[in-house]
């Protein structure tokens, strides 16, 4: 099982290099995401009914690729490693939301109207009055935290449960990336039927975002700079300890808070959270440096999820 799953991380990451993502109609996350937003209504007993989708929905999508896997193994065991590695492929995302970022950074410098309008592809702020430095803080924070959601989590779900099946593996990286998706459509303040998706996704990820402050903080050990008065890792990690509970999330504020010192700039959501508040806010170098640490981050968590899954 554990050179399967090894053999399913190696296809995830060619995929991801080679596509960046499935196409959207074929893409199993939206086609979940259809699936929730289906439960995305009023409801009689809202509390109740956000609970039953919380638990069901992300227990259906790990049940069918699982299956599937496992189908696929059956047949014919190589078609079950490429099944498991596209659905890994499917529920990670690493490329294309490093050239996002990236885009996006580069934009602040020539066109900050565009840069606004393209931060939605990775924020869900308000962008229409952000200065550059602002837009280019967003960026740096959506790498951050999406690291985690996008790529981390499930990867350390396919990687612990690698051992056992490759099936329950992929599965699991699908559960863990249903109750993200679940928690991004549905889990605000103002839907009574999100507080039980977003109380579970708090809980899946408080890990995996600690976890990728320590893979960022690995990262930045690589793109190094000729700035020598920027902190290094270790001194950046105890740094962030102090911002990370910062944000109202119980996790994001840790992989943001990380690159906020390894980079020594103050990554800033006006009106709700200022993290390293005493620095500047990032220049185009900066956000630059930043996304590469994303990126290095991301190439670090595959190679460790494969290591794990065959050991």
């Amino acid at each position: 099982m554990t050179a399967a799953a090894a053999g399913a991380v190696a296809v995830a990451i060619v995929l991801d290099a080679a596509l960046a993502e499935p196409p959207t109609r074929f893409h199993p996350v939206a086609w979940f995401g259809s699936l929730v937003a289906s439960f995305d209504r009023e409801w009689v007993r809202p509390r109740l009914a956000g609970a039953v989708a919380a638990v069901a929905l992300p227990l259906l999508a790990a049940g069918v690729v699982a299956l599937a896997v496992a189908l696929a193994r059956r047949v014919f065991p190589l078609a079950g490693v490429l099944v498991a590695g596209v659905a890994l492929f499917s529920t990670t995302s690493l490329r294309r939301l490093v050239a996002k970022a990236a885009e996006v950074a580069a934009a602040t410098e020539t066109d900050l109207p565009t840069a606004r309008e393209r931060l939605r592809w990775l924020a869900g702020r308000d962008a229409t009055h952000l200065s550059a430095g602002e837009v280019r803080s967003a960026a740096v924070e959506s790498a951050a935290e999406n690291l985690t959601d996008g790529l981390v989590a499930p990867l350390l779900a396919f990687a612990l449960l690698a051992p056992a099946s490759v099936a329950l593996a992929a599965g699991a990286a699908a559960w863990v990336k249903a109750v993200n998706t679940v928690d991004s459509m549905v889990g605000y303040p103002h839907k009574p039927h999100g507080g039980a998706g977003a109380r579970l996704d708090d809980l899946v990820m408080w890990v995996p975002a600690r976890a990728s402050a320590g893979l960022l903080a690995l990262g930045a050990l690589a793109v190094r700079d000729a700035d020598a008065a920027r902190p290094r890792p270790l001194a950046a990690l105890r740094a962030a300890r102090e911002w990370a509970g910062v944000p109202a999330s119980p996790n994001s504020g840790w992989p943001m808070a990380t690159l906020a010192a390894l980079l020594d700039v103050r990554l800033e959501k006006p009106g709700a959270y200022a993290l390293n508040p005493g620095a500047p806010l990032p220049t185009l170098a900066d956000a630059r440096g930043g996304v590469r640490i994303v990126g290095v981050a991301g190439l670090l968590s595959f190679l460790l999820a494969g290591v794990v899954a065959w050991p």
